[in-house]
C-alpha cells in the first residue's frame, strides 16, 4: 500500500475558499501546473518563494508515492508592461534598453532563473515548456473559441467576449468578482480601443511595425495574449481537466480567471480541480519594489553584497526561513528574522549530525511512531510546514536529551527517527546539510576581521601601500571591504 492511501491530505482550494480532501483524478497520478517566470530580468525573491512552495508540494506528493507530472512554463514571448492591452512588452523593452535580440534576453534570464533555483535545491519540473514553443497550439485554441462564439476579431486582433461568456458561465468565480460590479467600476472605452467591453481581454494582438516579437496567424502578424499560453500548455501536457494549478496570489485575477474562461469556452469543462495560491513576500514590512529601493535579489542574500542585511545567508538557510511560514501567509524578510532563523537551522543540523553517534538502550522514552504520524498530520493539513518544523524541533529536544544521557532510545526507534527526519528535512522540505558551514563562516569572519585590523593599523601608520595591498588582495578573492562611520565591514561577491 502506498503512503498516499494511508495519509489523508487536505488542501485549501482557492476556487471554493475551503479546505478539501485531496483526491486525484487518476488514482496514484497527479497533474500539476504552475505559472513560471517571465524571463526579462533576474528572478525576484518573491517569485522564488512561490516556486519553492510548489517545489515542496511536488516533493511531498512524490514522497507519498504519487507519480507526478509537474509542468512549470517559461514565458518567453513577452507580455505587455503592467499586463495592459497596449504598449511595449517586457522582453522587447528589455531588449531595446540593452540593445539585444529578444531571445538573448530570454536566454540570459532563463539561465539566471535555473541557477538560482539550483542553489535553492529545487527539483526540476517534469516538463518546462515555453510560450514561443507553443504558438501553433495557442492559435488553434483561438480558432475554437471564435468558432464557439466567445471571441471576435477586429483590425488584426482577437478578443475574448467576457459578456457573452458570462451569459452561460461564471466569469469571476475564482476571484469572487461579479461582472456587473466590474463593468460599473470601469471607465468608458475610448474611440481608439477595438474591444466591445472593457472586460474583454486579448487572445491575439496585432503587431505594430516596430514590434519585434511577432508570428503569422490567420488574423495577420501578431503575438498571443498573456493568458493564452498557460491554457495551451496545461491542456496539452495535462489534459482538459487536471488536478492542481498553482501560482502567486497576484495571478488569481485576471490571469487565472481568464485561464478558466478560455478553457471552459474551448473545452466546455472546468480545467482544474484544486487551485492553490501562495502569498507575498515583503521586505522589512513593506512590499518589495525596485522603484522604491526596497528589494533584494537571492544572490545578494547569498553573497552578503547588499545594504539591507548584516551578513551573508546560505541558500539552505534561506529555504529553511521560507518554510517556517505557511505558503498562504505573508512572509516578511528582515535581518532580525534571518538571524533568528539561522540559529534554528544550525540547531536542527547539529542535532541531525549527532544522530548516528547516539547510544542505544533497551527502551525508548518517547513514542517515535506517534511523533512520526504528527509530522504527516502537519503536512496533510494543507502542507503546513511551520507545524512540521515545530514537530522536528520536538525531535531535536529528545535527541539532545538522549545525547546528555537524560533519555533513552532503542535501536529500532533510532533507525525510525533517523529515517523520518531524513524524509521530512531533506526529501520534503528540500533542505541541505552543509556540515561545518557555520564553523567555516566563523573562521572566515575571524580571518577577515584580523586583516581589517592590520589594514587599519597600516593606514594609521600612513603605510598606504600595505593598506591598499590588503584591500586589493581581498577584492581579488571576492571580498569587498566597506568603510563607514562605525568601522569597516565586508561582503562576499
Amino acid at each position: 500500500m502506498q503512503l498516499y492511501e494511508q495519509q489523508k491530505l487536505k488542501v485549501h482550494n482557492s476556487l471554493t475558499g475551503k479546505k478539501e480532501l485531496f483526491t486525484s483524478l487518476n488514482s496514484g497520478h497527479i497533474g500539476m501546473y504552475v505559472c513560471g517566470p517571465t524571463v526579462y530580468s533576474n528572478v525576484h525573491l518573491g517569485n522564488c518563494r512561490t516556486f519553492m512552495s510548489f517545489d515542496m508540494i511536488f516533493r511531498y506528493f512524490k514522497h507519498l508515492g504519487y507519480k507526478v507530472r509537474y509542468v512549470r512554463n517559461i514565458t518567453d514571448a513577452g507580455h505587455l508592461v503592467d499586463d495592459a492591452e497596449d504598449g511595449e512588452d517586457k522582453i522587447a523593452k528589455k531588449a531595446r534598453l540593452e540593445q539585444l535580440e529578444p531571445m538573448e534576453v530570454v536566454q540570459r534570464y532563463t539561465v539566471d532563473f535555473h541557477n538560482i533555483l539550483e542553489k535553492f535545491n529545487f527539483l526540476p519540473p517534469s516538463i518546462e515548456p515555453t510560450a514561443t514553443g507553443h504558438i501553433i497550439e495557442q492559435i488553434e485554441i483561438i480558432k475554437v473559441i471564435i468558432e464557439k462564439g466567445y471571441a471576435y476579431e477586429i483590425n488584426g486582433s482577437v478578443y475574448f467576449d467576457v459578456v457573452k461568456f458570462n451569459e452561460t458561465n461564471d466569469y469571476g468565480q475564482l476571484s469572487g468578482r461579479k461582472l456587473e460590479d466590474m463593468i460599473a467600476n470601469t471607465r468608458e472605452l475610448t474611440a481608439q480601443n477595438d474591444k466591445r467591453s472593457p472586460q474583454d481581454f486579448a487572445l491575439w494582438k496585432k503587431a505594430e511595425p516596430q514590434h519585434i516579437m511577432r508570428w503569422p496567424s490567420p488574423w495577420g502578424d501578431g503575438f498571443p495574449g498573456w493568458h493564452l499560453e498557460c491554457t495551451a500548455m496545461s491542456t496539452k501536457y495535462l489534459g482538459e481537466t487536471f488536478d492542481i494549478h498553482g501560482g502567486g496570489m497576484d495571478l488569481k485575477f485576471p490571469h487565472h480567471e481568464c485561464e478558466i474562461a478560455q478553457a471552459e469556452a474551448s473545452n466546455g469543462k472546468s480545467p482544474v480541480q484544486y487551485w492553490l495560491h501562495t502569498n507575498m513576500l515583503t521586505l522589512n514590512g513593506k512590499k518589495m519594489a525596485k522603484s522604491t529601493g526596497n528589494s533584494i535579489l537571492p544572490d545578494e542574500i547569498f553573497s552578503g553584497n547588499n545594504e539591507v542585511l548584516s551578513k551573508a545567508f546560505s541558500p539552505p538557510m534561506v529555504r529553511f526561513f521560507m518554510m517556517q511560514a505557511h505558503y498562504t501567509s505573508i512572509l516578511d524578510i528582515s535581518n532580525v528574522a534571518l538571524l533568528a532563523s539561522e540559529k534554528g537551522f544550525n540547531k536542527l543540523m547539529e542535532a541531525i549530525n549527532t544522530l548516528d553517534g547516539l547510544s542505544t538502550a533497551k527502551e525508548t522514552k518517547f513514542n517515535v511512531l506517534t511523533w512520526k504520524q504528527s509530522c504527516y498530520d502537519a503536512m496533510n493539513d494543507d502542507f503546513n510546514t511551520p507545524i512540521l518544523i515545530a514537530k522536528l524541533f520536538d525531535a531535536v529536544k529528545h535527541i539532545n536529551l538522549i545525547k546528555e544521557g537524560k533519555e533513552f532510545i532503542n535501536v529500532s526507534d533510532k533507525a525510525l527517527l533517523k529515517e523520518t527526519i531524513h524524509n521530512f528535512v531533506f526529501e520534503v522540505l528540500g533542505l541541505e546539510n552543509k556540515k561545518s558551514s557555520a564553523a567555516d563562516t566563523e573562521k572566515l569572519n575571524g580571518t577577515v576581521a584580523l586583516l581589517i585590523q592590520l589594514r587599519k593599523a597600516a593606514r594609521e601608520n600612513k603605510d598606504f601601500a600595505t593598506s591598499d595591498s590588503i584591500r586589493d588582495q581581498l577584492v581579488a578573492l571576492g571580498i569587498q571591504l566597506k568603510d563607514g562611520k562605525e568601522g569597516t565591514s565586508f561582503s562576499i561577491s
